[in-house]
């Protein structure tokens, strides 16, 4: 069973730093991209950033230049670096991975159970 745990989540004033690690566990074939989204009290679930396989990279236009996603592909972990963090970034944010159970298995995609990051003004 394949599982995706985040960590690094916390509370920072306005202006410090996170950093997210999610690491995918269990039986599995292949993972190709992984993503983070985030979700604010009362707001639908966003995409914050998106990495490929070949690891070209993908930010909402809110935190580009503030924000880094990287992949450990030999630790099957997906990083989120947070730098100039904002209180309008305050949400619980999920990691997320398309991976494949099986070299014939379909790709499906999989969740975390997310992290809460607060930042204070």
């Amino acid at each position: 069973q394949v599982q995706l745990v985040e960590s690094g989540g916390g509370l920072v004033q306005a202006g410090g730093s996170l950093r997210l690690s999610c690491v995918a566990s269990g039986s599995f074939w292949t993972i190709a991209a992984m993503a983070w989204y985030r979700q604010a009290v009362g707001q639908q679930r966003e995409l914050v950033a998106h990495i490929s396989s070949g690891r070209t990279t993908n930010y909402v236009d809110s935190v580009k230049g503030r924000f880094t996603i990287s992949r450990d592909n030999a630790k099957n972990t997906t990083y989120l670096q947070m730098n100039s963090l904002k209180p309008e970034d305050t949400a619980v944010y999920y990691c997320n991975a398309e991976i494949k159970t099986s070299r014939w298995a379909s790709q499906f995609m999989y969740w975390g159970q997310g992290t809460q990051v607060t930042v204070s003004s």
